[in-house]
């Protein structure tokens, strides 16, 4: 990625530590990044001050979420501070408009798209493509939004062909991760990285030699620590539309990346597999 996505990925390192902060850490984490009076020259102090913590805890909070301190961790805010997509995002209120309403969150979907691709791991999904490629099965696990998720990228994946499991039951997950091998291939599916069925089931899938690839809003998280590969997605959100909505509308394009890498690997057998699938459900169009 180029220089201009500096700021963004500086601010998704910190959303994507969140899980493994404390929860003092993690209320200093927001008072950095929320703290509205934050200049060039403010002193570690006042941050300290402001989030009731020693000053000593600053640095190693900056330091936790990858940077070399606590003046380049605020020369970072700043910076993001500056670039158009810190204001794509703004909470919603009971008294906004219905039209300020859909446009806050289309806002932050957009928000979602620009800093996730910020921060894609080109090489992560360079190797999910290929792995995916060569795979004997594919399962997929996740539960609730996650789980539409995965539906969406079995729809995908159909369309060339190539066959993908959803499991979205925590026994079936099991189940289904005790019989994979070596040649097998699973997409853990959690927003939070700390769904315990997708996780248990995970586990299982890398003991009996199952690649597992983790699809996330957290690239530091549990289910982060058992992948092999990870691919993460940086949403912001509030109380009302939360993370999922804008996480789940990166998470998409981000298997989209994949699809059409896949396919491209797959060459004349994909375009073949296209046509066959598009011109299967054409009888199941209306005509005019």
């Amino acid at each position: 990625m180029t220089d201009q996505f500096g700021p963004y990925k500086a601010v998704a390192q910190i959303r994507m530590s969140l899980p493994s902060l404390t929860e003092t850490e993690a209320r200093l984490a927001q008072v950095l990044t929320e703290y509205r009076n934050l200049e060039a020259g403010t002193p570690i102090k006042e941050i300290a001050t402001e989030a009731g913590v020693s000053e000593a805890l600053v640095v190693k909070v900056a330091k936790k979420m990858g940077f070399n301190g606590f003046s380049e961790l605020k020369a970072a805010i700043l910076g993001y501070r500056k670039g158009n997509s810190a204001d794509l995002y703004s909470e919603i209120s009971p008294d906004d408009k219905l039209e300020t309403v859909a446009s806050k969150v289309f806002r932050t979907s957009l928000q979602a798209l620009e800093e996730t691709l910020a921060i894609l791991d080109i090489e992560a999904l360079d190797k999910t493509a290929q792995t995916l490629l060569k795979a004997r099965n594919v399962d997929i696990y996740g539960v609730g939004g996650s789980a539409q998720i995965g539906r969406d990228i079995a729809h995908k994946f159909l369309r060339i062909g190539r066959r993908f499991s959803l499991q979205d039951d925590s026994h079936m997950m099991l189940m289904s991760a005790s019989v994979l091998g070596p040649e097998d291939v699973v997409i853990a599916i959690s927003h939070s990285g700390t769904t315990s069925a997708v996780i248990e089931a995970a586990e299982v899938a890398k003991k009996a030699g199952a690649t597992v690839i983790a699809l996330s809003n957290y690239a530091r998280s549990p289910l982060a620590e058992i992948a092999t590969i990870t691919l993460a997605s940086t949403a912001q959100g509030g109380p009302l539309l939360g993370e999922n909505a804008a996480a789940r509308v990166a998470q998409l394009n981000i298997f989209d990346v994949v699809f059409v890498q896949v396919a491209r690997l797959h060459g004349d057998l994909a375009i073949e597999r296209l046509s066959l699938t598009q011109s299967a459900v054409t009888s199941k169009r209306k005509q005019s």
